[in-house]
């Protein structure tokens, strides 16, 4: 279950952390720049996490109503290997918009 955009959860939250521990290490030696970028690059890290979260949810979305659409065809069209493969698309979108809450 991966983000279709370029924003990647493990790269934000990575930048976010490097970014916590270089405005730390700024404020203790005194490096006002140092804690600023810090504190930049774990914003910048904060952003493509929720970003990377915000497409998953969006993706989620669209595997619940494709999967939605293909399971109600199935059914009425007597078709249970459609109406059996739209539910699993469903409920895979359920479980993807459950991890990026």
């Amino acid at each position: 279950m991966s983000s279709t955009g370029d924003h990647s959860k493990a790269s934000g939250q990575t930048n976010s952390i490097l970014g916590n521990i270089q405005e730390t290490l700024g404020n203790l030696v005194g490096s006002n720049d140092t804690a600023k970028d810090g504190a930049k690059r774990h914003a910048e890290g904060e952003g493509e996490y929720k970003a990377a979260q915000t497409e998953g949810w969006v993706e989620g979305v669209g595997d619940r109503v494709s999967g939605k659409k293909d399971a109600v065809v199935g059914a009425v069209t007597g078709d249970k290997t459609q109406q059996t493969s739209g539910n699993a698309q469903h409920e895979k979108g359920q479980a993807q918009q459950k991890l990026n809450e």
